[in-house]
Order: C-alpha cells, then sequence, then structure tokens
C-alpha cells in the first residue's frame, strides 16, 4: 500500500479526501496540528472506512519536527498539503500569521517532499487566485489578478513557488488544485465542516441559523449586477472534490502528467446566487431561513464560478452532486450535530 501523507488531514476538505484515499487503496498518514479542528474527526474517518490513518499532532510552523517526520518516514510515495488559515477577513487583520503559516509551512513541506525519490506534490489552492476575473467562467488561463486579501495572496505566492521548485527539480511533480466553493459533507454525516466560532462561509451560517444556533443569516447586498442582485459563487460538494485530490494524485504517480506543474479549476461550472443556496436551503430542510438583506461588505467579487473542461478532459473528473444534495448532506450533518 502507498503511503501518502495528508497535512491539515482532520481539517473540512482533509477529512473527505482522507475517506476518498483509504476508499481507494492508500494508506494514509495526517499531519494536523488541531488550530482549525478537532481530534473527534479521527474517529469518524475510521467509522466510515474501517481503517485507523496514522496521526500526528505537529505544528508544520515548526521546521525541526517536519524534518523529524520525514527523516522517519522515508518511503512516502505522495503529499497532499491541505494546512493552511483561511478565513480572508482573519487575514486582513493578521497578516503576518497567515504568511507564517500559509507560507513557512509550505516551504518546509516542499524543502522535505523534494529529497524523497518519487513523492509527488498536491497543493490546495483556491480560486481566489484570479480575484474579480473579468470574464465568466474561470479557466485556469484567466490572469490571475492582484489579490484582495492576505489570504488569497499566501495562495498566489504557494503555486509561485510550488512553481519554481518544479522548474528547479524536473524530477519534482506537483498539481494545484483551485477550488471553487466547497460544501456539504459525507453522506454518512459522520464527518463535515465544523467552524470554529462563528463561521466564515455562507453554508455553515445557513445551517446554523437553520438549526437555532445563530439568529439570523446578514446577506451582503442585492444590488449586484446578477440575476437577483445577489452575489454568486461555485459551490461544489466536498467529496466531489475529494474525489478529485485521488484523481489528481493517482495522475501524478502513474506519470500521466505532460509537464511537472499542473494547474486545475474544481467546481461544478455553474453559478449560484446567495438567494438560490437560501432557497435550496429551505426546499432540502422544509423550514423557512430567518434572513435580512445588509450592506455589501468590502472585497467581496460579484461572480466567480469555473470552467470546468480542463478537468473533465484531463483528470477525466466532473461533480456528480447538485446544489440541493450538497444542502441536504450539509442539513444532515448540522442536525446530527446537535
Amino acid at each position: 500500500m502507498k503511503k501518502i501523507v495528508v497535512t491539515g488531514g482532520l481539517g473540512f476538505i482533509g477529512s473527505h479526501t482522507v475517506v476518498e484515499l483509504q476508499n481507494s487503496g492508500f494508506e494514509v498518514i495526517i499531519i494536523d496540528n488541531l488550530s482549525n479542528s478537532t481530534i473527534s474527526v479521527l474517529d469518524g474517518i475510521v467509522s466510515i472506512t474501517g481503517q485507523i490513518p496514522t496521526f500526528y499532532n505537529t505544528d508544520l510552523k515548526q521546521k525541526a519536527d517536519v524534518e523529524a517526520f520525514f527523516k522517519g518516514h522515508n518511503d512516502i510515495a505522495g503529499v497532499i498539503h491541505f494546512a493552511a488559515s483561511k478565513a480572508v477577513g482573519e487575514s486582513v487583520n493578521e497578516p503576518l500569521l497567515y504568511y507564517e503559516n500559509n507560507i513557512n509551512t509550505l516551504v518546509y513541506m516542499l524543502q522535505n517532499t523534494t529529497q524523497l525519490a518519487h513523492a509527488p506534490f498536491i497543493f490546495s489552492s483556491s480560486c481566489t487566485v484570479y480575484g474579480e476575473a473579468k470574464a465568466l467562467p474561470i479557466s485556469e488561463t484567466s490572469p490571475i489578478q492582484p489579490a484582495l486579501s492576505p489570504y488569497g495572496n499566501t495562495k498566489q505566492i504557494g503555486e509561485e513557488i510550488i512553481s519554481d521548485v518544479c522548474k528547479a527539480n524536473t524530477n519534482f511533480n506537483a498539481i494545484a488544485l483551485r477550488y471553487f466553493n466547497p460544501i456539504g459533507s459525507h453522506e454518512s454525516a459522520k464527518i463535515g465542516e465544523l467552524p470554529l466560532g462563528v463561521p466564515q462561509n455562507l453554508v455553515p451560517f445557513i445551517m446554523q441559523t437553520g438549526a437555532g444556533i445563530r439568529e439570523q443569516l446578514s446577506v451582503f447586498g442585492d444590488t449586484y449586477a446578477t440575476q437577483d442582485g445577489t452575489c454568486i459563487r461555485d459551490y461544489i460538494h466536498v467529496v466531489d472534490l475529494a474525489k478529485a485530490h485521488v484523481i489528481a494524485l493517482k495522475r501524478l504517480i502513474d506519470g500521466e502528467n505532460t509537464t511537472n506543474y499542473e494547474v486545475f479549476n474544481l467546481g461544478t461550472g455553474q453559478g449560484s446566487s446567495v438567494l438560490e443556496v437560501i432557497k435550496s436551503f429551505e426546499r432540502v430542510s422544509n423550514q423557512s431561513l430567518n434572513y435580512k438583506i445588509v450592506d455589501k461588505r468590502e472585497g467581496d467579487v460579484v461572480a466567480a464560478y469555473a470552467n470546468t473542461t480542463k478537468a473533465k478532459d484531463v483528470l477525466k473528473w466532473t461533480a456528480q452532486s447538485s446544489l440541493d444534495d450538497a444542502m441536504r448532506s450539509a442539513w444532515k450533518w448540522q442536525q446530527q450535530l446537535k
């Protein structure tokens, strides 16, 4: 069994990817410092797959600890790097925290991964690298715009670092996956999105409002140039997203990549407005949601959705779940949290 390291493997996307890796026959080693996750997620993974991944509570900001880990594991067949801070608003207030956590940890992981014989690298990137795109849908060749937040900048810088490393090391192979908006949870409702504190993303806030934990959802603006005036995003089911990581990893392990650094958008190719997402929740939960329209929020992109042609043609991957499917799974997860 090939050993795959998943950093941030107890996080939202990481945990779902660990499940798909184990279901695909990989042995998984999780590294997570529990700064934005909880150890209980490990029980959920084991409950779904019947397999116990190796777990290290390691802070990747500690360079010596990263080196010690790799010294003890020179038989790793691949790395999927999720570990990063990801709250846009917090990054604006705490830029140095974001640069240290998102850039230093990536550098330390790359320094060690490149020393291994054949260990490809998958990077958790984001559609934030496109900023306010000039044309929709957004393809991989769309221009990279100036970042709208330190968080977005760390993803841009991260991609540049990996690209430079691949140029300097022709035997090193990497793929950056630019996600649009991951939502939903595993169908078992044993793992899902578990925001610590006040949710930063729309869907967890909807779920908590629907469950009575939050009094009301604020919709930031309804005068944008969209069909109903609210912002549009491309919401992708987290399990579809997780499966794409396994496909990308196998592509690199099997040597099917055409260059040693590739980039793919991962989305559904469809945009949904904030009000459409609320309506979807109301459909799957059979209840109305308490929300109000408030002022626009600084830095919000009006609309972003993916051109998914490249992932479809090259990875042979497409998102399978609808918005309602994803919202239904998120609601099932939210209900069992109570």
